[in-house]
């Protein structure tokens, strides 16, 4: 007889510390792995754990393959450097990176196997970081005064816990954050995810109106209204596909996940089959799906400060900035079809396959443009009693339409770059007290490390 308990209870047993650290960094996407060579570079000793076998996140793991441009909305500044930068002069070494001027959309297209093992490079360059892959956190670990004092890890080797003086939750959702019981919220139209893959025939597509054959045959293939863009492989015939379209839910829960993942490789395989049925000449093989889906949102944190869709498109100036972003408000729509870009020029684009796109402004014609926007270090740090946590990541504390903005990579890379410095000066300086931390002691280690600080 089957037997059904609400609870059970866990035999209590003994955890063997497995590693002691300045610095611990939960999640290895290029925001955490970036987290911790700044935090290595000033010192520190950093554990940096990753629950998937390879670092870079959404532009590896979910094959994303693009980031966006340094320069402000004219095209006339640089205003973020970085990692980012060095992370993409590396590449350019190896043919890997292609470039394109003058677009709010893409600036750098690169190939994300490439990225891979150049993440596992810089961070055994970076002597002082500890990485473990294939790890996945479970829980904090309280000490006996009250402070969070490390964090239980499972991988193969079985359970541990890492001890630390700072943490930086660099998981996406937010995980570290809504286990201690910070105040988390999701927002009220969650923006969907996407699955992409890999493709050949990358020079064939430019000629097949994919967006079109979508629009119309769709229904077909149980295809939700969505978008559809390309991207290609840099010195390859292959094409990264962003087509699928999942929403409902948010990825922070189990179950809406492992839907998300299933329907979303589906819809790859839909795309695929309208592309053979209907432009077979493309002659087009799926040869890369994704490890893990791509997701825009999920669970947002608490901070000191929450972004704003003003503060985005007025370009509210901070004194404690430490990130700069020009990539547009970009709603994919949970509640109805298509996308809408609000740029900080002053226009407004609605667009919805296989329909005239909508184009508006929501400034009046030759008012003057938002040259760029910034996010300030309060907006890294959780309310809560906690003073040795700081997030970086697309759990951002902002409203629906400043998170569309800030969630690019490029953008939430500084984000991991200024959490690593300011939980290596805490790990120094005041054992682990992000909150004592100046936040002009971290521009300017920020400036110094050779980011932009405006």
């Amino acid at each position: 007889m089957m037997s059904f308990l609400n609870n059970v209870l866990e035999p209590p047993r003994t955890i063997p510390v497995i590693e002691e650290a300045d610095v611990c960094v939960l999640g290895g996407s290029c925001t955490g792995v970036f987290a911790a060579i700044r935090a290595a570079r000033l010192g520190a000793r950093v554990v940096l754990v990753e629950r998937m076998g390879s670092f870079g996140g959404v532009a590896t793991l979910s094959l994303v393959n693009i980031w966006h441009t340094p320069l402000d909305a004219m095209y006339d500044r640089q205003i973020f450097a970085g990692l980012t930068t060095e992370t993409m002069s590396r590449l350019t070494k190896r043919d890997a990176v292609r470039t394109t001027d003058r677009s709010p959309h893409v600036y750098w297209t690169f190939n994300p196997a490439e990225l891979t093992i150049e993440l596992d490079e810089m961070v055994q360059e970076a002597k002082t970081v500890v990485p473990y892959l294939h790890t996945s956190f479970a829980a904090p670990y309280i000490g006996d005064d009250g402070r969070l004092a490390g964090v239980f890890v499972e991988n193969k080797s079985g359970r541990g816990v890492i001890l630390a003086k700072s943490f930086i939750d660099a998981t996406g959702d937010g995980d570290l954050c809504a286990r201690l019981g910070l105040e988390t919220y999701t927002a009220n139209h969650v923006q969907p995810s996407t699955t992409c893959a890999c493709i050949t025939g990358a020079a064939r597509l430019q000629d097949a109106n994919i967006g079109a054959l979508v629009r119309e045959h769709g229904d077909e293939f149980g295809l939700p209204e969505g978008f559809v863009w390309t991207a290609n492989i840099p010195g390859s015939d292959i094409a990264m596909l962003a087509g699928s379209r999942v929403a409902g839910g948010s990825c922070a829960d189990a179950h809406y996940l492992t839907h998300v993942e299933m329907e979303g490789r589906r819809q790859v395989r839909a795309i695929l089959d309208i592309l053979r049925k209907y432009a077979p000449d493309t002659n087009c093989t799926l040869t890369t799906l994704p490890a893990r889906t791509g997701i825009r949102e999920s669970r947002h944190v608490r901070c000191a400060y929450r972004l704003t869709k003003d503060d985005i498109l007025s370009g509210t100036r901070f004194d404690d900035a430490i990130a700069n972003g020009t990539y547009p408000v970009d709603i994919h729509h949970a509640d109805k079809p298509g996308t809408t870009l609000v740029f900080l020029d002053g226009s407004q684009l609605y667009s919805r396959v296989g329909f005239p796109e909508e184009r508006t402004r929501w400034r009046p014609e030759g008012s003057q443009s938002t040259p760029y926007y910034q996010i300030p270090f309060r907006s890294l740090v959780p309310h809560g009693p906690y003073d040795n946590v700081l997030i970086a990541g697309r759990m951002i504390d902002a409203d629906e339409a400043a998170h569309g903005a800030i969630r690019v990579m490029v953008n939430m890379n500084q984000t991991g770059e200024a959490a690593g410095v300011a939980a290596a000066l805490a790990a120094n300086v005041a054992n682990g007290n992000v909150r004592s931390v100046s936040s002009q002691t971290v521009r300017h280690e920020l400036e110094s490390g050779c980011s932009i600080i405006l």
